[in-house]
């Protein structure tokens, strides 16, 4: 009787295991299991929203993750490796601010210095801290999308950072709402204004917007010259992030299967040129896993891989890296903002499965 109730078990379980797993049109599968993070940070005051993570140079095991606080009264928050709050490092009193980004190496004072980057929404500015200190480097900061008058077309929103191969480090910004003649973002050169601080200079307008909801999440490939942004509820756009070459759109993907908006988007690079481009599907709380690379016929027919199931709800912002970091991430980071105030790490071996590689 025992060993007939055991075979009963296993063949039950067998077969929650089958039901837990659908195929793809394209053949994939989306397995339905919940990936669980190993570390969820502690709480903000009001609303997180976007995530970057800082890889420190000297001591990987000392990089940090900066999420934003969106509110009226908000904030940059700074959390360590472990989730916590590195109060001492918090900017507070930021008017709404968005999204952030990191970037390495910006020359001022004749210094590379990091920074860490955020849209400011209320008052139409981006705001500039080095890194890891959090002091900022913009004058209180730099104004955007000037001279634009329709509602909400100046609402900072989205924020990705190109360092091109010769150094230049561009800022391309997205907003609430704005036109659909393929100027939504606008992309601006950023640089030492002569005393230390970061001046912003416009260098073109692009991007196509369907207008069914709003351009958030952006992304940048520094490695292939490429942007990546969310058109919401409608696809990912690709073009390419270096201005002289023109403001062609690239690609269109992710038009099918997504429950709600299009929102953050993540890439994870196994080699210089292979690897993976993760986009939120906010409201099934799950992400998309496309292959970076193309095909070989096509380098902009980004194959849908994988559709992975996380623990954090209504997923907005995320960010990742492919560094080896300290025990716990030993293959990168994957940090992704959740709708409870928190931001979740998980490791990308959890995400990754036994169908997605890791960096070589």
């Amino acid at each position: 009787m025992l060993n007939h109730y055991k075979k009963y078990l296993l063949i039950t379980n067998l077969s929650l295991l089958a039901a837990c797993s659908n195929h793809l049109s394209d053949g994939t599968t989306n397995n339905s299991l919940i990936i669980k993070p190993v570390i969820v940070s502690e709480k903000v005051q009001f609303d997180s929203d976007d995530p970057a993570i800082w890889v420190n140079p000297q001591n990987a095991s000392e990089s940090l993750v900066i999420g934003t606080d969106k509110a009226t009264d908000g904030a940059l928050y700074v959390f360590d490796l472990q989730g916590k709050i590195q109060h001492n490092l918090v900017v507070k009193g930021l008017r709404r601010p968005n999204n952030v980004d990191i970037a390495y190496g910006l020359m001022l004072n004749g210094k590379a210095t990091d920074i860490a980057i955020t849209t400011e929404r209320i008052t139409h500015k981006l705001r500039i801290f080095s890194l890891p200190d959090m002091k900022p480097v913009d004058n209180g900061g730099l104004p955007v999308f000037e001279g634009e008058t329709a509602p909400e077309f100046r609402d900072l929103m989205g924020i990705s950072i190109y360092t091109s191969k010769t150094g230049k480090m561009y800022a391309i910004v997205g907003r609430k709402t704005g036109p659909k003649d393929g100027t939504y973002l606008w992309q601006y050169l950023l640089t030492d204004d002569g005393t230390g601080h970061v001046k912003a200079d416009l260098v073109r307008k692009f991007g196509k917007y369907s207008g069914k909801k709003e351009i958030e999440a952006i992304a940048v490939d520094n490695e292939l010259g490429y942007i990546y942004y969310s058109d919401e509820q409608f696809g990912v756009r690709q073009y390419y992030a270096d201005p002289e070459k023109g403001n062609e759109e690239l690609a269109l993907f992710a038009t099918t299967g997504f429950k709600e908006d299009h929102e953050g988007i993540s890439i994870y690079k196994t080699t210089a040129t292979a690897g993976y481009i993760l986009v939120s599907d906010q409201g099934a709380n799950q992400f998309h896993i496309f292959n970076r690379a193309g095909t070989a016929k096509n380098p902009f027919d980004h194959e849908l891989l994988k559709i992975v199931k996380v623990a954090a709800n209504h997923s907005d912002g995320s960010d990742i890296v492919n560094v080896p970091l300290n025990e716990t991430f030993k293959h990168g980071l994957f940090v992704v903002m959740s709708d409870d105030k928190t931001f979740h790490y998980y490791r990308w071996e959890d995400i990754a499965g036994k169908n997605l590689k890791l960096k070589k």
